[in-house]
């Protein structure tokens, strides 16, 4: 699965990138000292795609360095994040447990912390406009709370990541198709405005069980993306027979093909 997304996210470059060597980046969380990795292509592509990898529960590992520099070999800026910060990397499984569930249970210092990693991606070059977030397992609990925090990134991939959450949290909204397309959400408080002052992007659209994309935000998304730039993809895995409203898209002049679920 992981060398699938690994060809998957090679398909979207403009240009790839060169061999380039892991940097050790200090930054902080009030007086907590982080230290992170970051590397990046040697000739970046047009868009300046980032992608902020997400370690698992042990902290910076070899396997999210190797993806660091796969991903640079790709032509991505990386940066992969240092969530528990100097002096608390655990050296067990005993260890790990405990520092992983404090987090899990304390989302905001989670998110916060995500967050930070994320401004250092931004800071190395990446366009903030052209970032997505992956993780592994902890990691891929975190790539969800980056979505569920509505941060800047064009998407979440994650591997294992857990999907419960506190009942007694709030649904926030998770804008991250709306602003793959090139739309615009501004939060009120109590209401929330969706716009977009461009002809929207292509995009392809899996519909999941929460908290993936709802099925009942199918329709509507169908319609923006009829009117959007290049062929884009919708697939719905929860219900059959979802796809009739494009009969009358099509006699509006739109040019859409359904098959199945797709």
């Amino acid at each position: 699965m992981k060398n699938i997304i690994f060809a998957f996210l090679g398909l979207l470059l403009f240009s790839p990138g060169a061999v380039a060597q892991l940097k050790a980046v200090p930054y902080t969380d009030g007086n907590q000292k982080l230290k992170g990795l970051q590397i990046a292509p040697k000739k970046a592509g047009k868009m300046k795609p980032g992608i902020l990898i997400l370690p698992a529960w042990k902290g910076i590992d070899t396997h999210s360095k190797q993806s660091a520099e796969k991903l640079s070999k790709m032509g991505y800026y990386a940066f992969v994040a240092d969530i528990y910060g100097e002096g608390n990397y655990p050296t067990t499984t005993q260890e790990a447990g405990k520092l992983s569930s404090f987090y899990k249970s304390n989302i905001a210092d989670y998110q916060r912390r995500i967050q930070l990693a994320l401004d250092q991606l931004v800071k190395a070059g990446a366009n903030p406009d052209n970032i997505v977030v992956i993780g592994y397992c902890f990691g891929g609990t975190g790539a969800l709370e980056a979505a569920r925090a509505g941060m800047k990134i064009q998407g979440v991939v994650s591997f294992h990541g857990g999907l419960g959450r506190d009942t007694a949290r709030a649904n926030n909204p998770i804008t991250a198709k709306i602003l793959e397309v090139g739309g615009k959400v501004e939060d009120y408080g109590d209401s929330i405005r969706v716009y977009c002052d461009q002809r929207p992007k292509k995009a392809s659209i899996k519909t999941l069980p929460y908290p993936g994309f709802p099925t009942d935000l199918q329709p509507q998304m169908g319609v923006v993306l009829s009117l959007a730039d290049g062929t884009s993809t919708i697939n719905e895995s929860i219900w059959e027979s979802r796809f009739q409203y494009t009969d009358e898209l099509n006699k509006m002049g739109a040019k859409i093909t359904a098959q199945g679920k797709s």
